[in-house]
């Protein structure tokens, strides 16, 4: 079995980072703690998870000819990242952010986070015509909506066309076309993105979660034409809604302490994807990408964050005594 091949259409967003003891409320100004920048976005970031964990991926985006553009390729190049397809905008900047952490003593991490979308959204049409024909030549598609709605249909009609599975990452919220939906093989919005799709809330505390609402919600996601639903909650883990073979829960992982959660969710869904490629049962799946993610909730930075193949199995092998089969990846 070789390596999966998994092709990432998405974003790249510089991130740039404050930290503060307490969010400035309207009007109030807050002397904070510290600043730094590292790489990001929901396209890029699960595109380095997917690479550190193995998979053989290729990014297609678009980046402004600036220095924040030259950082992204090269910490995408430095994890394996196939970047030959990734485009440029000669006007536009590279996509960028700013993100606040409140870093209150003896309570976990939380973030406030705006995204500056520059050359994310020129995208056209014409820029990822290729991939009508190229995208048979992958395992797996993995979207998000950092990028033109436009480009997301396309390209999931392009992969559906092929008899491609196609993960969508539907984050940041935002309303999914009936057509888009149908495209889908796996859906994977957090506990908030599904209820803005779907206006069922699922009550958890730690590992106590309602997986009545639970079921309501993926199945409510299931009736509007996707086969696989996902959804991550938080601390609390993630449910998995499958097509043939039943519900999953997946709790989070225990002790671990977060100390900035800014790209977790992207942890996750890479990890899940290289899980699926692989071929591992749901459960084994669901609980490598809960570790991935732990690990990465505990460090900070976007991509500095996520975890290498080594660290995750040693993690597994640490809390659980076992890991799956990695030796495809390795």
């Amino acid at each position: 079995m070789a390596k999966p091949k998994i092709l990432v259409v998405g974003s790249f967003v510089m991130d740039q980072i404050a930290t503060t003891e307490v969010f400035p409320r309207e009007g109030q100004t807050v002397l904070g703690g510290t600043f730094t920048k590292a790489p990001g976005g929901k396209g890029a970031n699960q595109a380095v998870q997917m690479a550190r964990l193995g998979a053989d991926v290729t990014m297609v985006g678009k980046l402004g000819r600036d220095g924040n553009g030259e950082d992204m390729i090269r910490t995408c190049q430095e994890a394996g990242i196939h970047t030959e397809y990734v485009l440029y905008d000669e006007e536009l900047p590279t996509g960028c952010s700013v993100i606040i952490l409140e870093e209150a003593p003896g309570k976990q991490t939380v973030n406030r986070i705006i995204v500056l979308s520059g050359s994310n959204m020129s995208i056209t049409p014409d820029d990822i015509a290729f991939l009508k024909e190229k995208i048979a030549d992958y395992d797996l598609v993995v979207l998000q909506l950092e990028i033109p709605m436009e480009i997301n249909e396309l390209v999931a009609a392009y992969a559906y066309e092929k008899g491609v599975p196609v993960m969508l990452n539907s984050a940041p919220s935002a309303p999914l076309s009936d057509e888009l939906l149908s495209h889908l093989t796996y859906i994977s919005p957090n506990e908030h993105e599904a209820y803005d799709m779907v206006g069922i809330r699922i009550s958890h505390s730690g590992k106590d979660v309602n997986l009545e609402e639970a079921k309501a919600a993926t199945a409510a996601l299931k009736a509007k034409g996707v086969k696989n639903v996902l959804i991550t909650l938080g601390e609390s883990g993630a449910v998995l809604d499958t097509e043939k073979d039943g519900f999953f829960y997946s709790p989070c992982v225990d002790g671990i302490m977060a100390v900035d959660p800014t790209a977790a969710g992207d942890s996750f869904v890479g990890a899940l994807s290289v899980g699926l490629c692989c071929g591992w049962g749901y459960e084994e799946t669901l609980r490598f990408a809960n570790h991935t993610a732990g690990l990465t909730v505990s460090a900070m930075g976007a991509m500095p964050s996520l975890p290498t193949l080594e660290k995750v199995e040693a993690f597994l092998k640490e809390k659980t005594g076992s890991a799956p089969d990695v030796s495809v990846l390795k």
